[in-house]
């Protein structure tokens, strides 16, 4: 485990754990740029939350290898309004009986290396509705095989969100959740001289189709989105060529949770 001897590294603990915290989570020069609607930054992931459609815009943070490492801590339970979120963010009552789940965009077993980090990504702000076979189903398979990609290259960023293409979209709950017509993940690994970016555009609804289907290339995410990806964390040189192209080949996709989820996630009710 890196430690204090490591200048690009400082340690904390939680617990009986101790790990140690890149300082790209101090500097936060991984997150999006461009028109913020309420930037809010937590220990270990930052969002900016969208008061009209009460879900945040993006979710973006730095997944590692050692982290993913660490013994999980026990899942947790509530979901709380975050408290940074001026007028208080969507409840979890607003969920209740909508016939959606409340969908992570930083996953629990992403912050799972800490109790305090599972705490902060169950709050409502980083939630948005989904359905209960995208969630448990393509959306779920993207998460576990991010954590691999996390394994297979040390450290990656990830930034997902919501897409809404109705300017008049379903609501849900009091405070009139916006339900998303897709959903975008962008996925970096910046390690080393062999830089490589991903990305996914998911319609909201039940797949049976690869994830590879999904793949396009982080530019179109952001002609999509408006947003500027690892504008502050890529070099000049790099950037261009990242985030233009893509190859789905530099990734491995999990063959085995691809079959789990078309024959038993897809079907679970």
């Amino acid at each position: 485990m890196r430690g204090d001897d490591n200048p690009s590294h400082k340690t904390a603990s939680d617990g009986n754990q101790t790990y140690s915290i890149p300082l790209n989570l101090e500097n936060r020069n991984f997150i999006p740029v461009g028109d913020y609607q309420e930037l809010i930054h937590h220990d270990y992931y930052s969002l900016d939350y969208n008061e009209k459609y009460e879900v945040p815009n993006w979710v973006a943070y730095q997944l590692t290898e050692e982290s993913l490492k660490l013994k999980n801590v026990p899942r947790q339970k509530r979901f709380n309004p975050d408290p940074e979120v001026d007028g208080r963010s969507a409840k979890h009552s607003d969920y209740t009986h909508s016939g959606y789940t409340r969908g992570h965009m930083a996953p629990s077993a992403d912050m799972a290396f800490s109790v305090e980090a599972n705490k902060q990504c169950f709050l409502m702000s980083n939630m948005t509705p989904q359905l209960r076979n995208f969630n448990n189903g393509i959306w779920r398979e993207l998460e576990e095989n991010v954590r691999d990609w996390a394994y297979d290259n040390d450290e990656i960023y990830v930034v997902s969100g919501p897409i809404f293409e109705d300017s008049n979209p379903e609501r849900i709950g009091k405070n009139k959740v916006a339900v998303p017509d897709a959903f975008f993940k962008v996925i970096l690994d910046n390690e080393g001289s062999k830089k490589k970016g991903i990305a996914f555009i998911m319609p909201h609804e039940k797949s049976d189709l690869h994830l590879r289907e999904y793949a396009v290339t982080i530019d179109e995410v952001e002609s999509l989105t408006g947003l500027d990806l690892f504008a502050d964390l890529l070099d000049d040189e790099y950037e261009e060529t990242i985030e233009s192209q893509m190859n789905v080949n530099q990734w491995q996709f999990n063959k085995k949770r691809f079959k789990q989820r078309v024959i038993n996630w897809n079907r679970q009710k």
